[in-house]
């Protein structure tokens, strides 16, 4: 019997074409402690949408409100919202002790207490109440979906959805695939989330789903440390991998008994998950401020860390080895929602497969019954963190997904583009490709700015850094097989040059394209100041403000130029222009032209400026420079090759220290040269 896809569907949300609208009216059970966050997330993402708050004590409704309008205030404050835009969410929210009042909801998520017999008799009163294809989800940390909805007439149209805290400002949802829900279902809940805001991950029906086995387990494992280490070593060594330790994280959400119950549950998978009896005799733990310096002699803090990574280690191989949920959700899920620095995966790559396995050696002589690596460590470790591909009517949609950084592109995001081209290139299934974004804001925020860091004053470092990068638009180039940019959002940086040097471009009329590099010291490295003045040379001049002086290009501008092939509204409607203009080039692939360009000279403004903020003369006279000598080569890989070059000589100027440092300091620069 071939095993089920944990997916449906697509891996990208945003390419499902559910067979639901948004509901005009949605429903939260549960005015306690994450009901009215969730809820106040929801009018986040859908501010004209009726919302019904339902408790069965008016005090908790209360409570709700007044901690809406203090979300909404601060947000005013901080200016993240308008007040107008703040009023509107505020409004048009009903809060009810009568389940009869959401009768017409399309959608209801229940987010009363950890307690299973209440969540079926909620459930039991959902289905006699509303509509039959109305969609019911329950919000628990652990408890599997045949539990709660095994009784149902209809469980095909109800699921758990695992929002994480703060649920209103926390991206992860769960959404758990068990053999009771539709298909349709789980795709309709797929797309909702994606479309107001959330990242959802699919997961497999088990006890603590994906995130909470790696949380809970490092919690538990903690509470097993005290005795040879302080709760503030502890969460000081912690502190390496993640922003707030274990105990310090137990504090704030109040989470030692559910933590406790949780481990307890899953004692029916191993022995080795029961808990320390420590979580239910400490209310509250002595705690640092995150970042506090603690002593920590150096074989304790050794063992702290061994004993911490064995534990979530062994929870991220059994995730794998059982497909409880898929590798780059779990690496993108520990940093979006566990707010570790660095994703799972990404942290056994750092340290290398022979140190993860001494871990988990030494840890399981310590902690017997934990699970294993059931193959070799560089299996689990080498698979695509950044990216999502998916097919449609034979097209490779290849989505960029680090919505924490605004799908930003570093070395190992190229790399994993590359391989994908690549790997379908030598695919006969495969007709063309599609590079889009994840979400509807960012096609591709440009390159991650840390990575210029060790360029500064060397050269051949800072021509290496620029070829590296460039390398994806040189390969796409010479491929046979189209490939399209479907610019969802902003494209700026290199991720405007990853647009601009794919065969053609569709875009999201919201969409518009920047080279920002020039604030930063720099120029565009990847192939902004060869390819747009070799494939649309006739808008030379838009081309020279870009680079000189950061002026955006708008998507309708863009198309007026020839540069967008085509302007759409949606993103489904972006991916199926994509897929009709991949579908058009099958053949006839343009190519970047290898002639030298023959344009007027490039003269830079006397005092360069972009917007009000003063630009660096001589970096804005060297991207002038590299301009005008790549348009007289002979060939396009001669006129990548000048601008690699060029890359390696800004390297070593003044701007490019100022530029990077501002950047990073979160501060305007201050160009002296």
């Amino acid at each position: 019997m071939a095993k089920k896809a944990l997916y449906p569907s697509f891996h990208n949300p945003y390419l499902i074409e559910p067979d639901l609208p948004v509901p005009d009216e949605i429903a939260v059970i549960g005015a306690g402690h994450i009901g009215p966050d969730i809820a106040y997330y929801l009018r986040t993402g859908l501010p004209e949408n009726k919302l019904y708050i339902v408790d069965v004590a008016e005090a908790q409704l209360e409570k709700a409100k007044e901690r809406f309008k203090g979300y909404a205030e601060k947000a005013v404050q901080k200016k993240k919202i308008a007040p107008g835009t703040a009023e509107k969410m505020l409004g048009n929210i009903i809060y009810t002790t009568d389940y009869n009042d959401i009768k017409n909801c399309g959608l209801v998520i229940e987010a009363a207490t950890e307690n299973l017999d209440l969540k079926q008799k909620i459930f039991n009163i959902l289905e006699n109440i509303t509509a039959k294809d109305t969609i019911l989800t329950s919000n628990t940390s652990g408890i599997p979906a045949n539990e709660i909805f095994g009784g149902m007439k209809h469980p095909e149209r109800a699921t758990i959805t695992h929002f994480f805290a703060p649920a209103w400002r926390s991206l992860p949802v769960e959404i758990i695939n068990w053999e009771g829900a539709s298909s349709d279902t789980l795709n309709y809940l797929l797309w909702f989330f994606a479309n107001t805001g959330k990242v959802p991950m699919m997961t497999a029906n088990v006890y603590s789903f994906l995130l909470n086995r790696i949380f809970e387990t490092w919690c538990s494992e903690a509470a097993f440390l005290i005795g040879r280490a302080t709760s503030q070593q502890v969460d000081h060594v912690a502190q390496e991998f993640v922003a707030s330790g274990p105990f310090f994280v137990m504090n704030f959400t109040g989470g030692n008994p559910l933590i406790y119950i949780s481990q307890n549950r899953r004692i029916s998978e191993s022995a080795c998950y029961k808990p320390s009896l420590a979580l239910l005799s400490v209310d509250t733990w002595k705690v640092n401020k995150p970042g506090t310096k603690v002593d920590v002699d150096n074989d304790l803090k050794d063992w702290i860390k061994r004993r911490l990574l064995g534990a979530i280690f062994s929870q991220c191989f059994d995730i794998a080895d059982r497909s409880i949920g898929t590798r780059p959700d779990l690496n993108l899920g520990t940093v979006i929602g566990l707010g570790f620095k660095k994703g799972v995966f990404e942290v056994m790559a750092d340290m290398g497969s022979q140190r993860v396995k001494d871990i988990m050696e030494g840890f399981t002589a310590e902690r017997p019954g934990f699970p294993i690596p059931e193959h070799d460590i560089d299996s689990y470790i080498k698979f695509p963190r950044d990216i999502l591909v998916d097919d449609m009517n034979g097209v490779r949609v290849i989505t960029i997904r680090r919505p924490q950084a605004a799908n930003t592109l570093n070395i190992s995001t190229c790399d994993e583009i590359l391989s994908e081209l690549k790997r379908g290139e030598n695919d006969p299934s495969v007709k063309g490709f599609i590079i889009t974004g994840y979400g509807t804001k960012a096609f591709c925020a440009g390159a991650d700015i840390s990575v210029l860091v060790p360029t500064i004053g060397n050269s051949d470092a800072g021509s290496a850094l620029s070829r590296k990068y460039g390398s994806i638009t040189e390969y796409i180039n010479q491929m046979n097989k189209p490939v399209v940019a479907a610019v969802n959002g902003f494209a700026v940086g290199g991720g405007c040059e990853l647009a601009l040097g794919c065969h053609s471009i569709v875009a999201d009329k919201r969409a518009f394209f920047q080279f920002p590099e020039i604030t930063l010291g720099i120029f565009p490295g990847m192939g902004g100041v060869v390819i747009p003045y070799r494939k649309w040379p006739h808008a030379h001049n838009k081309f020279n403000t870009m680079v000189s002086q950061a002026e955006r290009l708008t998507g309708v501008d863009a198309e007026k130029l020839g540069i967008v092939t085509k302007l759409t509204g949606g993103y489904m409607n972006m991916i199926s222009a994509a897929i009709d203009e991949v579908n058009r080039l099958i053949g006839r692939v343009p190519k970047i032209s290898a002639k030298p360009v023959e344009m007027p000279q490039f003269i830079p403004p006397a005092e360069p400026k972009s917007g009000d903020m003063p630009l660096s003369k001589e970096a804005v006279t060297l991207a002038v420079d590299v301009v005008r000598d790549a348009a007289k080569a002979e060939s396009f890989k001669d006129a990548m090759e000048i601008s690699y070059s060029y890359s390696g000589r800004i390297s070593c100027m003044d701007a490019i220290q100022e530029g990077v440092t501002a950047f990073l300091s979160k501060r305007k620069p201050v160009f002296t040269k």
